[in-house]
């Protein structure tokens, strides 16, 4: 039986951000982060330093790197906020960077070999190699996000990516509607339900605000190839779609390109971004971006709690579920690019959906 856990008892804890690089096999010692990137973790319990253990975590990324501005960044910088917040140590954290999928497992082993008191694992492309490293080294405490494997030393956390997708769904057919264009495009990066929840959110959300507009549907087939990211873009924008959502990782890098290079040569067209804030991904000139919104989704979040977790000696198997209700997905609070009377709608829209007003389904219609 898979064991849900309530929000309530995680998010105690919260999220943030923080970057750093680094790349190869070999796992990298952090230097002290900065300071935090973004605003968006929320942690409300005051805990004395003093009372949290000084773990260790170690994070295995998927093929799309660390640097891949969206998902294993995201889950970097939640690891990153944790150990600068509570005083861990550089050298507590490091990362293994997978080039393919045949990195998952020697990876995934590598740091349960070393007895890291947190393995973190962002995305479901590590499904079926958690099963084996779960049953291999059963007191290995793992996070993972975005997919469920039923093991008692596995903290799932899942995203309610369709309610996020919703929201910037509203976003582009309001946008769109004003400029007088009546097409808008989504843009994946593996097609899998995962992914197709990004899709079947902003779908609904676009048809809530205009029934009539058309929307396109694309997948790259790969999370990290931003050339042929940008060759899907333009083929979309040729077509006429005004703006394109992307949930493509570091594919989608290759969308925000071709945008800018779009409107640097005086076109008009727009991106939504994904996981993380975009907006200075899409900058080309001064401050003005081609991002739109974004569809943020915590897995900053969520690695900072479960980090937490595991200092506190909480740390316990089961599932959470990061919804718009529990601010696990939603668009950025600062959004340059849309109107006060836009911002007004969206979230009028996203109370209807935390009220349980509006249900959004996480299958889109094309596969129904």
């Amino acid at each position: 039986m898979k064991k849900f856990l309530t929000l309530a008892l995680v998010l105690l804890l919260s999220l943030s951000l923080i970057a750093c690089g680094g790349e190869g096999a070999k796992e990298e010692d952090k230097p002290e982060a900065e300071g935090p990137q973004s605003e968006t973790i929320i942690d409300n319990e005051e805990v004395d330093k003093d009372s949290l253990e000084e773990i260790t975590i170690g994070l295995v990324t998927d093929v799309g790197g660390i640097d891949d501005k969206s998902f294993n960044q995201g889950t970097w910088e939640g690891i990153q906020f944790y150990a600068k917040k509570f005083d861990l140590p550089a050298s507590n954290i490091g990362y293994l960077q997978s080039t393919s999928d045949a990195d998952y497992i020697p990876h995934l082993s590598q740091f349960s070999e070393d007895k890291k008191d947190l393995l973190v694992a962002p995305g479901f492309l590590f499904e079926e190699s958690l099963k084996k490293i779960s049953a291999d080294f059963p007191d290995q405490k793992i996070l993972f996000l975005d997919a469920v494997v039923d093991a008692p030393n596995i903290l799932n956390a899942l995203f309610a990516e369709h309610e996020g997708s919703y929201l910037v769904g509203v976003a582009a057919a309001l946008k769109a509607q004003d400029a007088g264009k009546d097409t808008v495009g989504f843009v994946g990066g593996m097609d899998f339900d995962t992914i197709q929840k990004f899709e079947a959110g902003f779908e609904q959300g676009v048809l809530a605000v205009d029934p009539d507009m058309k929307i396109v549907v694309d997948y790259v087939g790969d999370f990290n190839n931003a050339e042929d990211g940008q060759t899907l873009a333009a083929k979309m924008y040729d077509a006429g779609v005004y703006v394109i959502y992307h949930a493509a990782g570091g594919s989608g890098n290759g969308v925000i390109k071709e945008a800018k290079d779009r409107v640097q040569n005086g076109e008009d067209v727009w991106v939504i971004g994904v996981d993380k804030d975009q907006y200075s991904e899409g900058v080309y000139e001064g401050n003005k971006s081609v991002i739109l919104t974004s569809m943020l989704k915590g897995v900053d979040q969520a690695a900072y709690d479960v980090c937490k977790l595991t200092a506190q000696g909480k740390f316990e198997g089961g599932t959470v579920i990061y919804d718009l209700k529990a601010n696990g997905v939603g668009i950025p609070a600062d959004n340059p690019n849309l109107t006060e009377e836009w911002t007004k709608t969206i979230n009028e829209f996203a109370d209807k959906i935390k009220s349980g007003e509006t249900v959004v389904d996480p299958v889109p219609s094309r596969v129904k």
